[in-house]
Protein backbone atom coordinates (compact mmCIF):
# COMPACT_ATOMS: atom_id res chain seq x y z
CA UNK A 1 0.00 0.00 0.00
CA UNK A 2 1.12 3.54 -0.65
CA UNK A 3 -0.23 7.02 -1.27
CA UNK A 4 0.15 8.24 -4.83
CA UNK A 5 -1.22 11.53 -6.13
CA UNK A 6 -3.75 11.88 -3.35
CA UNK A 7 -5.06 8.32 -3.73
CA UNK A 8 -4.57 5.20 -1.64
CA UNK A 9 -3.09 2.49 -3.88
CA UNK A 10 -2.96 -1.22 -3.10
CA UNK A 11 -0.23 -2.73 -5.28
CA UNK A 12 0.26 -6.29 -6.58
CA UNK A 13 -3.33 -7.42 -6.04
CA UNK A 14 -3.74 -10.98 -7.44
CA UNK A 15 -6.74 -11.45 -9.72
CA UNK A 16 -7.98 -13.82 -12.42
CA UNK A 17 -8.38 -12.61 -16.00
CA UNK A 18 -10.80 -13.87 -18.66
CA UNK A 19 -8.29 -16.54 -19.73
CA UNK A 20 -8.21 -17.99 -16.24
CA UNK A 21 -4.70 -16.69 -15.63
CA UNK A 22 -3.56 -15.24 -12.28
CA UNK A 23 -2.30 -11.68 -12.76
CA UNK A 24 -1.56 -8.71 -10.49
CA UNK A 25 -3.30 -5.33 -10.59
CA UNK A 26 -3.88 -2.23 -8.48
CA UNK A 27 -6.84 -1.08 -6.41
CA UNK A 28 -7.00 2.73 -6.29
CA UNK A 29 -9.17 4.74 -3.91
CA UNK A 30 -9.40 8.52 -3.53
CA UNK A 31 -8.52 9.67 -0.02
CA UNK A 32 -10.67 11.87 2.18
CA UNK A 33 -8.30 13.63 4.58
CA UNK A 34 -8.18 16.21 7.32
CA UNK A 35 -4.50 17.08 7.45
CA UNK A 36 -2.77 13.71 7.76
CA UNK A 37 -5.78 11.97 9.31
CA UNK A 38 -8.11 9.87 7.15
CA UNK A 39 -11.85 10.37 7.42
CA UNK A 40 -14.76 8.03 6.69
CA UNK A 41 -14.17 6.86 3.08
CA UNK A 42 -16.16 8.67 0.41
CA UNK A 43 -17.01 7.58 -2.19
CA UNK A 44 -17.36 3.84 -1.64
CA UNK A 45 -16.10 3.05 -5.17
CA UNK A 46 -12.56 2.28 -6.36
CA UNK A 47 -10.65 2.07 -9.63
CA UNK A 48 -8.88 -1.09 -10.75
CA UNK A 49 -5.78 -1.11 -12.94
CA UNK A 50 -5.33 -4.33 -14.89
CA UNK A 51 -7.69 -6.54 -16.87
CA UNK A 52 -11.24 -6.82 -15.60
CA UNK A 53 -11.20 -9.22 -12.61
CA UNK A 54 -12.96 -12.56 -13.04
CA UNK A 55 -13.83 -15.61 -10.99
CA UNK A 56 -11.73 -18.75 -11.04
CA UNK A 57 -13.48 -19.90 -14.19
CA UNK A 58 -12.75 -16.68 -16.09
CA UNK A 59 -16.25 -15.21 -15.74
CA UNK A 60 -16.22 -11.41 -15.14
CA UNK A 61 -17.22 -10.26 -11.64
CA UNK A 62 -20.15 -8.20 -12.89
CA UNK A 63 -21.53 -7.81 -9.37
CA UNK A 64 -18.79 -5.27 -8.57
CA UNK A 65 -18.79 -3.50 -11.95
CA UNK A 66 -19.96 0.11 -11.67
CA UNK A 67 -22.56 0.85 -14.33
CA UNK A 68 -22.70 4.02 -16.39
CA UNK A 69 -19.06 4.96 -15.81
CA UNK A 70 -18.02 8.22 -17.55
CA UNK A 71 -15.34 7.58 -20.15
CA UNK A 72 -12.97 10.11 -18.61
CA UNK A 73 -12.66 8.02 -15.47
CA UNK A 74 -10.63 5.58 -17.52
CA UNK A 75 -7.81 8.13 -17.31
CA UNK A 76 -7.31 6.96 -13.72
CA UNK A 77 -7.47 3.22 -14.40
CA UNK A 78 -9.23 0.90 -16.80
CA UNK A 79 -12.12 -0.13 -14.56
CA UNK A 80 -14.46 1.37 -12.00
CA UNK A 81 -15.70 -0.97 -9.28
CA UNK A 82 -18.49 -0.63 -6.76
CA UNK A 83 -19.49 -2.63 -3.72
CA UNK A 84 -20.94 -1.27 -0.49
CA UNK A 85 -21.21 -3.26 2.76
CA UNK A 86 -24.38 -1.50 3.92
CA UNK A 87 -26.23 1.81 3.75
CA UNK A 88 -23.64 3.45 6.02
CA UNK A 89 -20.72 2.59 3.77
CA UNK A 90 -17.21 1.76 4.96
CA UNK A 91 -16.04 2.80 8.42
CA UNK A 92 -12.38 3.26 7.40
CA UNK A 93 -9.93 2.62 4.56
CA UNK A 94 -8.72 -0.67 6.02
CA UNK A 95 -12.23 -2.08 5.74
CA UNK A 96 -12.73 -0.62 2.26
CA UNK A 97 -9.47 -1.83 0.71
CA UNK A 98 -9.60 -5.20 2.46
CA UNK A 99 -13.13 -5.79 1.18
CA UNK A 100 -12.24 -5.15 -2.45
CA UNK A 101 -9.01 -7.12 -2.15
CA UNK A 102 -10.83 -10.12 -0.68
CA UNK A 103 -13.45 -10.13 -3.43
CA UNK A 104 -10.92 -9.83 -6.24
CA UNK A 105 -8.09 -11.99 -4.86
CA UNK A 106 -10.26 -14.72 -3.36
CA UNK A 107 -10.77 -16.19 -6.84
CA UNK A 108 -7.05 -16.04 -7.57
CA UNK A 109 -6.34 -18.00 -4.38
CA UNK A 110 -8.48 -20.86 -5.71
CA UNK A 111 -6.00 -21.23 -8.57
CA UNK A 112 -2.84 -20.29 -6.66
CA UNK A 113 -2.69 -20.73 -2.89
CA UNK A 114 0.30 -18.36 -2.72
CA UNK A 115 -1.68 -15.50 -4.29
CA UNK A 116 -2.35 -12.89 -1.61
CA UNK A 117 -2.97 -9.13 -1.58
CA UNK A 118 -1.31 -8.79 1.83
CA UNK A 119 1.85 -6.73 1.29
CA UNK A 120 4.13 -4.39 3.20
CA UNK A 121 3.20 -0.72 3.60
CA UNK A 122 5.57 1.45 1.54
CA UNK A 123 4.99 5.12 2.37
CA UNK A 124 6.24 7.71 -0.10
CA UNK A 125 9.06 9.97 1.06
CA UNK A 126 7.42 13.29 1.90
CA UNK A 127 10.31 15.10 0.25
CA UNK A 128 9.09 13.82 -3.12
CA UNK A 129 6.06 16.09 -2.90
CA UNK A 130 5.98 19.87 -3.32
CA UNK A 131 3.09 19.99 -0.86
CA UNK A 132 3.21 19.90 2.92
CA UNK A 133 0.22 17.55 2.97
CA UNK A 134 -1.34 15.16 0.48
CA UNK A 135 -2.99 16.78 -2.54
CA UNK A 136 -6.09 14.58 -2.70
CA UNK A 137 -8.40 16.89 -4.68
CA UNK A 138 -7.15 15.61 -8.05
CA UNK A 139 -7.56 11.99 -7.01
CA UNK A 140 -11.15 12.56 -5.90
CA UNK A 141 -11.92 14.25 -9.22
CA UNK A 142 -10.11 11.61 -11.26
CA UNK A 143 -7.72 14.09 -12.88
CA UNK A 144 -4.37 12.98 -11.42
CA UNK A 145 -2.79 12.54 -14.83
CA UNK A 146 -3.91 15.98 -15.98
CA UNK A 147 -2.62 17.66 -12.83
CA UNK A 148 0.73 15.93 -13.35
CA UNK A 149 1.12 17.86 -16.64
CA UNK A 150 1.84 20.98 -14.56
CA UNK A 151 4.40 19.39 -12.26
CA UNK A 152 7.48 20.17 -14.32
CA UNK A 153 7.00 23.94 -14.43
CA UNK A 154 9.09 26.49 -12.59
CA UNK A 155 6.72 29.47 -12.55
CA UNK A 156 7.67 33.10 -12.04
CA UNK A 157 5.05 35.60 -10.91
CA UNK A 158 6.35 39.10 -11.54
CA UNK A 159 4.29 41.59 -9.61
CA UNK A 160 2.35 40.62 -6.47
CA UNK A 161 -0.33 43.29 -6.57
CA UNK A 162 -4.02 42.47 -6.84
CA UNK A 163 -3.87 40.23 -9.91
CA UNK A 164 -0.48 38.66 -9.16
CA UNK A 165 -1.51 37.65 -5.66
CA UNK A 166 -4.56 35.82 -7.02
CA UNK A 167 -2.38 34.13 -9.63
CA UNK A 168 -0.26 32.87 -6.74
CA UNK A 169 -3.35 31.60 -4.94
CA UNK A 170 -4.28 29.45 -7.94
CA UNK A 171 -0.77 28.32 -8.92
CA UNK A 172 0.11 27.34 -5.33
CA UNK A 173 -2.61 24.70 -5.54
CA UNK A 174 -0.85 22.99 -8.45
CA UNK A 175 2.21 20.69 -8.24
CA UNK A 176 4.62 23.03 -10.05
CA UNK A 177 8.12 22.37 -8.74
CA UNK A 178 8.92 26.01 -7.97
CA UNK A 179 7.16 29.39 -7.73
CA UNK A 180 9.35 32.49 -7.84
CA UNK A 181 7.77 35.66 -6.48
CA UNK A 182 9.38 38.88 -7.74
CA UNK A 183 8.22 42.24 -6.40
CA UNK A 184 10.08 44.92 -4.44
CA UNK A 185 7.03 46.72 -2.99
CA UNK A 186 5.70 46.78 0.56
CA UNK A 187 2.36 45.20 1.45
CA UNK A 188 0.22 48.14 2.59
CA UNK A 189 -3.33 48.55 3.78
CA UNK A 190 -4.87 49.27 0.39
CA UNK A 191 -3.26 46.08 -0.96
CA UNK A 192 -5.17 44.05 1.63
CA UNK A 193 -8.48 45.05 0.06
CA UNK A 194 -7.67 43.69 -3.40
CA UNK A 195 -5.77 40.51 -2.55
CA UNK A 196 -6.79 37.06 -1.26
CA UNK A 197 -6.82 36.51 2.47
CA UNK A 198 -7.36 38.87 5.39
CA UNK A 199 -4.28 40.20 7.23
CA UNK A 200 -4.58 41.49 10.78
CA UNK A 201 -3.94 45.10 11.72
CA UNK A 202 -0.81 43.92 13.54
CA UNK A 203 0.53 42.33 10.37
CA UNK A 204 -0.08 45.51 8.42
CA UNK A 205 1.80 47.59 10.99
CA UNK A 206 4.90 45.51 10.31
CA UNK A 207 4.88 46.72 6.67
CA UNK A 208 6.11 43.43 5.21
CA UNK A 209 7.30 43.08 1.64
CA UNK A 210 4.57 41.72 -0.62
CA UNK A 211 6.59 38.65 -1.54
CA UNK A 212 7.33 37.85 2.10
CA UNK A 213 3.72 38.37 3.17
CA UNK A 214 2.34 36.02 0.53
CA UNK A 215 5.09 33.45 0.86
CA UNK A 216 4.36 33.17 4.58
CA UNK A 217 0.77 32.27 3.71
CA UNK A 218 1.21 29.89 0.79
CA UNK A 219 4.30 28.15 2.15
CA UNK A 220 1.82 26.49 4.53
CA UNK A 221 0.70 24.47 1.50
CA UNK A 222 3.46 24.58 -1.14
CA UNK A 223 7.12 23.94 -0.37
CA UNK A 224 8.61 25.39 -3.53
CA UNK A 225 7.95 29.12 -3.08
CA UNK A 226 10.91 31.51 -3.28
CA UNK A 227 10.47 35.21 -2.40
CA UNK A 228 12.60 37.89 -4.08
CA UNK A 229 11.86 41.35 -2.69
CA UNK A 230 13.35 43.26 -5.60
CA UNK A 231 12.12 45.13 -8.63
CA UNK A 232 12.87 43.43 -11.91
CA UNK A 233 15.51 45.44 -13.72
CA UNK A 234 18.81 44.91 -15.51
CA UNK A 235 20.53 43.98 -12.24
CA UNK A 236 17.95 41.38 -11.16
CA UNK A 237 16.77 39.92 -14.47
CA UNK A 238 18.94 36.86 -13.80
CA UNK A 239 16.18 35.67 -11.46
CA UNK A 240 14.35 34.48 -14.57
CA UNK A 241 17.02 31.92 -15.43
CA UNK A 242 15.56 28.43 -15.14
CA UNK A 243 11.95 29.61 -15.31
CA UNK A 244 9.70 27.58 -17.63
CA UNK A 245 6.59 29.80 -17.52
CA UNK A 246 5.95 33.32 -16.27
CA UNK A 247 3.02 35.53 -15.33
CA UNK A 248 3.62 39.25 -15.84
CA UNK A 249 1.33 41.14 -13.46
CA UNK A 250 3.32 44.35 -13.38
CA UNK A 251 2.80 47.93 -14.51
CA UNK A 252 3.81 48.98 -17.99
CA UNK A 253 7.20 50.60 -18.37
CA UNK A 254 10.89 49.87 -18.64
CA UNK A 255 10.81 47.00 -16.14
CA UNK A 256 8.24 45.15 -18.20
CA UNK A 257 10.30 45.60 -21.36
CA UNK A 258 13.35 44.13 -19.58
CA UNK A 259 11.31 41.18 -18.33
CA UNK A 260 9.84 40.41 -21.75
CA UNK A 261 13.17 40.79 -23.55
CA UNK A 262 14.75 38.32 -21.10
CA UNK A 263 11.89 35.81 -21.25
CA UNK A 264 11.97 35.88 -25.04
CA UNK A 265 15.75 35.41 -25.13
CA UNK A 266 15.42 32.41 -22.79
CA UNK A 267 12.62 30.91 -24.89
CA UNK A 268 10.14 31.07 -22.00
CA UNK A 269 6.39 31.28 -22.66
CA UNK A 270 4.49 33.80 -20.56
CA UNK A 271 1.12 35.43 -19.98
CA UNK A 272 0.85 39.19 -19.54
CA UNK A 273 -2.23 40.70 -17.93
CA UNK A 274 -3.66 44.19 -17.96
CA UNK A 275 -6.62 46.08 -16.58
CA UNK A 276 -8.05 49.40 -17.69
CA UNK A 277 -10.96 50.76 -15.65
CA UNK A 278 -12.55 54.19 -15.61
CA UNK A 279 -15.09 55.90 -13.40
CA UNK A 280 -17.76 57.53 -15.53
CA UNK A 281 -21.26 58.75 -14.64
CA UNK A 282 -20.97 57.21 -11.22
CA UNK A 283 -20.14 53.67 -12.38
CA UNK A 284 -17.05 51.68 -13.25
CA UNK A 285 -16.33 50.09 -16.59
CA UNK A 286 -13.41 48.85 -18.56
CA UNK A 287 -11.49 45.96 -20.03
CA UNK A 288 -9.39 43.10 -18.69
CA UNK A 289 -6.70 41.79 -21.04
CA UNK A 290 -4.73 38.53 -21.23
CA UNK A 291 -1.91 38.05 -23.75
CA UNK A 292 0.00 34.79 -24.31
CA UNK A 293 3.51 34.85 -25.73
CA UNK A 294 5.23 31.62 -26.79
CA UNK A 295 8.52 30.83 -28.55
CA UNK A 296 6.47 30.15 -31.70
CA UNK A 297 4.53 33.39 -31.57
CA UNK A 298 5.84 36.58 -30.00
CA UNK A 299 4.45 39.30 -32.28
CA UNK A 300 0.80 39.14 -31.20
CA UNK A 301 1.63 39.68 -27.53
CA UNK A 302 4.09 42.45 -28.43
CA UNK A 303 1.32 44.25 -30.33
CA UNK A 304 -1.07 44.17 -27.35
CA UNK A 305 1.31 44.95 -24.46
CA UNK A 306 2.04 48.56 -23.56
CA UNK A 307 5.59 49.53 -22.62
CA UNK A 308 4.82 53.21 -22.00
CA UNK A 309 5.86 54.54 -18.62
CA UNK A 310 2.74 55.36 -16.56
CA UNK A 311 2.27 59.05 -15.86
CA UNK A 312 1.85 58.75 -12.11
CA UNK A 313 1.83 62.54 -11.65
CA UNK A 314 -0.72 63.22 -14.34
CA UNK A 315 -3.84 64.91 -13.05
CA UNK A 316 -6.05 62.47 -14.91
CA UNK A 317 -4.06 59.32 -14.17
CA UNK A 318 -5.67 56.59 -12.10
CA UNK A 319 -5.03 53.01 -11.12
CA UNK A 320 -8.49 51.71 -10.33
CA UNK A 321 -8.50 48.07 -9.28
CA UNK A 322 -11.23 45.99 -7.66
CA UNK A 323 -10.63 42.64 -5.98
CA UNK A 324 -13.16 40.68 -8.03
CA UNK A 325 -11.72 41.98 -11.31
CA UNK A 326 -8.18 41.29 -10.11
CA UNK A 327 -9.28 37.74 -9.37
CA UNK A 328 -10.99 37.41 -12.75
CA UNK A 329 -7.92 38.69 -14.59
CA UNK A 330 -5.87 36.10 -12.67
CA UNK A 331 -8.35 33.35 -13.56
CA UNK A 332 -8.09 34.26 -17.25
CA UNK A 333 -4.29 34.12 -17.05
CA UNK A 334 -4.07 30.85 -15.12
CA UNK A 335 -6.62 29.12 -17.34
CA UNK A 336 -4.64 30.24 -20.41
CA UNK A 337 -1.52 28.67 -18.89
CA UNK A 338 -3.38 25.44 -18.16
CA UNK A 339 -4.75 25.31 -21.69
CA UNK A 340 -1.25 25.86 -23.04
CA UNK A 341 -0.07 22.91 -20.94
CA UNK A 342 -3.00 20.74 -22.18
CA UNK A 343 -4.71 20.56 -18.80
CA UNK A 344 -7.78 22.09 -20.46
CA UNK A 345 -8.86 21.57 -24.05
CA UNK A 346 -7.84 24.43 -26.32
CA UNK A 347 -9.90 24.71 -29.50
CA UNK A 348 -9.20 28.40 -30.16
CA UNK A 349 -5.47 28.65 -29.58
CA UNK A 350 -5.80 32.42 -29.18
CA UNK A 351 -2.88 34.58 -28.10
CA UNK A 352 -4.99 37.49 -26.89
CA UNK A 353 -8.34 37.81 -25.12
CA UNK A 354 -10.25 40.62 -23.47
CA UNK A 355 -13.20 40.87 -21.14
CA UNK A 356 -15.36 44.00 -21.24
CA UNK A 357 -17.18 44.62 -17.98
CA UNK A 358 -19.84 46.93 -19.44
CA UNK A 359 -21.41 44.24 -21.63
CA UNK A 360 -20.07 41.13 -19.85
CA UNK A 361 -18.32 39.99 -23.04
CA UNK A 362 -15.24 37.82 -23.44
CA UNK A 363 -13.59 38.08 -26.86
CA UNK A 364 -10.67 36.10 -28.27
CA UNK A 365 -8.19 37.65 -30.64
CA UNK A 366 -7.39 35.88 -33.87
CA UNK A 367 -5.22 32.77 -33.45
CA UNK A 368 -1.87 32.70 -35.16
Amino acid sequence: MRVEGGSLVMLNVPYVNAKGEVKEGKIISPLLLAGDVTQKPEPHTVHFEGEFPCDAGGKPLQAISACGVPADLHAVAQYYLSTKPDANGYTDYHQKMATYAAIISGHATVLDREASPRKVWQPLDDEESVFNYVENASGRAGIDKLTALLAGDCVAIIGLGGTGSYVLDFVAKTPVREIRLIDGDDFLQHNAFRAPGAPTAEQLREVPKKVDHFRSIYANMHRGIAAHAVALDASTVGLLTGVTFAFLCMDAGHGKRIAIDQLESLGVPFVDVGMGLELSNGTLGGILRTSLSTPDCRDIARSTISFDEPDRDGIYSSNIQVADLNAMNAVMAVMRWKRYRNFYRDFEGEFHSSFTTDVNMLLNGEPK
